[in-house]
């Protein structure tokens, strides 16, 4: 199948994609988006209402609000408590959570088909009808700062969020996703309703389900229980446009950062700007990134943990996002070993860079990647996920088949060239644990 568009003007639109499934969109003169993907045989459905705004887009005043509403909008509504809407859930035998992300916001479930309208109708009430009463506010604050305090007794977590901060500084993609403990304690309620006000309508609302699902069935579920929040869909209103993608020249914010923590690991973390999530070269990169880090068989994961025993962990990853992105190579070793672990992470890169991979490798990471692909998307949480993705990002839908095609057509030259071009960038490092900068002096 070739690459299919999601147009934000067009109200209906349904094709079959690989396995059999069908894909199909409805958007409504109120600029709400529902998308379907029926899976044959499932008898269980993944649903999300989402909207494409994170914490990149909070602005002065509101830092901290979408990770705020993750929580806040499980603490009640006008007609469920918290526990009403816990119990919802269990009774069915169902699961619920929510995610944030740096460019959209989701509240998802998954149930069994038959319990697909209560699902709807729980989320659907949650989104629109949240009272963010102040005193859940103020217990929500807590459990907030005691997550991120959580998060900072993790040197990994607290080294990935500085290696973003370096490489991003204080372009909005450089904040923390659930805020800090400043914007966490200094945002008040009523910034956070601002912020929910201006985000959560009608035109910024993309619902997506995957699996045993009637589309038609969906969207008069959706209807209804939007309707009876108190939502007029009569009135019309044009989708929120998708974001601007593409690359971005983000300045780099430091060259260096050692974060000293009395703990028996280093954290290490070295690594440039990536390639955003549209870029042509994306295909390349998942090969490279494969052959590099991607796991047990990689170069970095031999190199540094077989042959050497000189980390547990290692690997690499490249976060992509509309407009920037970061590449990065990690390993966990001991202070001692810190600056020799450093150089082999930057070595393997250059070696792609100037030597290229070889047949068999490129082979093995299409094959890894091809298998990872067909096992994710048995999964109705998955398509559901890519649906929401598609519609958020650049609006091109691509199934298995034509995914795995793509796969299939990378050339070992251009994954060279990627590494070229990564090598070619400044680049950033930070590393956490019981260590100093002089570790490192010969990287910068």
């Amino acid at each position: 199948m070739a690459e299919i568009f999601f147009p934000l003007d067009r109200a209906e639109l349904e094709f079959t994609a690989s396995g059999g499934s069908t894909v199909r969109r409805t958007v409504l003169p109120s600029g709400v988006r529902i998308l379907s993907e029926a899976m044959p045989g499932a008898q269980s459905v993944s649903i999300s209402f989402s909207v494409p705004v994170g914490s990149r887009d909070e602005t002065g005043g509101h830092f901290g609000s979408t990770h705020f509403l993750e929580h806040l909008l499980f603490k009640g509504t006008t007609k469920r408590t918290a526990l009403d809407i816990a119990i919802a859930f269990d009774s069915v035998g169902g699961s619920s959570n929510a995610a944030t992300g740096k460019e959209y916001t989701s509240y998802y479930a998954r149930v069994q088909d038959t319990a697909l309208p209560l699902a709807i109708d729980v989320i659907a009430d949650m989104l629109t009808s949240s009272v963010i009463d102040r005193k859940e506010f103020e217990n929500e604050r807590t459990v907030i700062l005691e997550e991120l305090a959580m998060n900072d007794d993790d040197p990994e977590d607290v080294a990935h969020e500085a290696f973003t901060a370096a490489l991003h500084g204080d372009h909005p993609l450089g904040r923390p996703i659930g805020g800090t403990n400043q914007t966490i304690t200094d945002v008040t309620r009523d910034a956070v309703w601002e912020h929910y006000k201006a985000n959560y309508r009608p035109q910024d609302l993309v619902i997506a389900a995957a699996g045993g699902v009637n589309h038609d069935v969906l969207v008069r579920l959706v209807e209804d229980a939007l309707t009876a929040a108190g939502w007029d869909l009569s009135i019309r209103a044009t989708p929120r446009d998708r974001r601007f993608i593409g690359d971005t020249f983000i300045p780099r914010a430091k060259t260096l950062e050692v974060l000293k923590r009395p703990i028996s690991q280093t954290n290490i973390l070295i690594g440039c700007q990536g390639l955003v999530a549209d870029d042509e070269r994306r295909y390349d990169m998942a090969v490279l990134n494969t052959v590099l880090g991607g796991g047990m068989s990689s170069r970095l994961f031999q190199e540094i943990r077989e042959k050497r025993g000189l980390a547990y962990s290692v690997y690499s990853f490249n976060q992509a996002y509309s407009d920037g992105a970061i590449f990065g190579l990690y390993a966990g070793c001991s202070a001692a070993k810190a600056t020799e672990v450093t150089g082999l992470l930057w070595d393997e890169l250059e070696k792609v860079a100037s030597e290229g991979i070889t047949s068999d490798e490129l082979t093995l990471a299409r094959g890894n990647i091809s298998g990872s692909l067909a096992l994710k998307f048995e999964s109705s949480m998955a398509r559901m996920n890519r649906l929401f993705s598609t519609e958020i990002h650049n609006g091109k839908f691509y199934d298995l088949d034509e995914t795995l095609l793509r796969y299939s057509q990378v050339e070992a030259q251009n994954v060279q060239k990627v590494a070229q071009t990564l090598v070619g960038r400044e680049r950033s490092l930070v590393a956490v644990g019981d260590v100093t900068e002089s570790a490192f002096k010969s990287f910068v």
